[in-house]
């Protein structure tokens, strides 16, 4: 068996979930991993020094400095006819990219992996994470998407060897117009150790500042639920969730939150769960660890306050 796995990367560092990939591929095989970009040399190394990786393979061309997934995708299935699994992330990256190869190379995908039960056999959430359904693969060569919150990730230590494999001319062509990339010195909410998560209670865009401060004290990441999210309150991209992040911290502050299903979808695996509402009918005391029945204008500050 042999695994490859895609790994995701921006401004030049490997993204920490590709090493959560690594560990969780480690069952499946001898491990490479291809980085693909404009200039990829130093994340190369990156991956080269994770422990497990028996490869690196680099995928260079001016087409692929944007990491636009159509350049990508004629290269990976090119590739793809040597190896029994082709893994990349649960991300916004590797969910446009993955169907994309699975469907070229004509197998079904199968999505989410939260864990690996042998070479053909995977477990993953459905019903918005109510229920988990084991799935058994019979193609010859298994697409994966890897939930990277499930996964610890792999130790460095490694010293694999780099290789450079030849692009493939993509067969559909895209162009890059632009792009806006929000800016923030907290933590990125997929790999944070704590977030703070606000929800419709918090009233107004305003009101997200105590969010912001109690996440700020505790070195954390700041979150919303989609009720904050379409009412205006923050961007889209804090938006924790079934059809946003998916978050598994240390820590996990819910506040004005009322715990729909879709959002406990995106934040149950969390190892500490803590809930502040004032209506003790709120549906995310039932997962919490620690509860507090309060307005969440006079805790969180007072929280805040007593951090000092």
């Amino acid at each position: 068996m042999k695994t490859l796995i895609i790994a995701e990367h921006v401004n030049g560092e490997l993204k920490a979930d590709t090493a959560k990939a690594i560990a969780a591929a480690q069952p499946l095989g001898e491990c490479h991993v291809l980085v693909a970009g404009a200039n990829v040399s130093e994340v190369a190394s990156q991956a080269a020094a994770i422990s497990g990786v028996s490869k690196v393979l680099t995928l260079e061309d001016s087409q692929l400095e944007h990491q636009l997934v159509e350049a990508l995708t004629d290269s990976i299935v090119a590739l793809g006819q040597g190896y029994t699994h082709l893994v990349g992330l649960a991300s916004s990256f590797g969910k446009d990219l993955m169907p994309r190869v699975a469907a070229l190379l004509d197998v079904a995908q199968v999505s989410d992996v939260i864990s690996i039960e042998s070479d053909d056999t995977f477990v993953h959430p459905i019903y918005a994470g109510n229920a988990l359904e084991t799935v058994k693969s019979l193609d010859d060569i298994k697409v994966l998407t890897l939930r990277a919150s499930a996964f610890d990730a792999a130790a460095k230590g490694g010293s694999a060897e780099i290789e450079a494999v030849s692009f493939v001319t993509p067969s559909v062509t895209s162009q890059y117009v632009g792009e806006q990339v929000s800016e923030s010195e907290r933590p990125e909410l997929g790999n944070a150790a704590v977030v703070v998560s606000g929800g419709r209670g918090l009233g107004s865009a305003d009101n997200f500042a105590i969010i912001e401060a109690l996440a700020d004290k505790l070195g954390g990441a700041v979150g919303a639920s989609r009720a904050a999210v379409d009412a205006g309150f923050v961007a889209n991209e804090l938006q924790v969730g079934q059809t946003g992040k998916i978050v598994a911290p240390e820590l996990y502050i819910a506040v004005g939150l009322s715990g729909a299903i879709q959002h406990l979808a995106g934040m149950k695996d969390s190892k500490v769960i803590v809930a502040i509402n004032k209506d003790p009918e709120a549906p995310i005391f039932q997962v919490a660890d620690y509860g507090l029945e309060a307005d969440l204008f006079d805790a969180v500050p007072e929280l805040t306050k007593l951090l000092n």
